[in-house]
């Protein structure tokens, strides 16, 4: 019940707040955090049944700590979570999960031209990270922190997001064709 909720509730924010506020990365944070239990990851993704779900953070290192503040002891689809800090040229290799801060756009588009057809779940916070192949993109809307979903690229990476996290989207692109 506490999932639902706390994916069905668009999180305030004040409208005059800056980007990367305290509030924005905490719930940032308590996002990436829920989404790990709404995505399948297709078979062979994980090397062992009780492999942890690594999330990496890109280009926002305060994001990074509150993340692993967050995830401290806590599970997704009975799967230990662990955040690991990713810097331009880090390998993807065993990343479940990545937020890529749209602040430093060279490096959003070669981590997610990198991640293109991985089995790995893309999330940013820039509103034209999509065209680079993002799946979740952050974005304030009515003083809320909320998140849009495209499909097409979660598709192409062999990933299944639940038709509940999905429902609690801001908007979602659906799959042309």
């Amino acid at each position: 019940m506490l999932l639902a909720v706390l994916l069905a509730a668009p999180w305030p924010l004040l409208a005059h707040a800056q980007a990367g506020s305290s509030l924005e990365r905490q719930v940032k944070a308590a996002y990436l955090y829920k989404f790990a239990g709404f995505v399948e990851w297709p078979e062979g993704s994980f090397p062992r049944p009780d492999s942890a779900v690594v999330i990496g953070v890109a280009g926002a290192d305060a994001l990074a700590d509150q993340l692993e503040q967050t995830v401290a002891g806590h599970t997704a689809n009975g799967r230990p979570l662990q955040v690991r800090r990713l810097r331009r040229g880090d390998s993807l290799g065993g990343v479940h999960m990545l937020f890529v801060s749209g602040q430093d756009k060279s490096l959003a588009h070669d981590l997610l031209s990198a991640s293109r057809g991985q089995p790995v779940l893309t999330v940013t916070d820039a509103d034209d990270t999509f065209g680079l192949g993002s799946m979740i993109n952050f974005l304030i809307a009515d003083e809320r922190l909320r998140f849009e979903v495209s499909l097409k690229p979660a598709l192409a990476a062999r990933l299944k997001i639940s038709a509940r996290m999905l429902s609690a989207a801001y908007r979602v692109q659906q799959v042309a064709g």
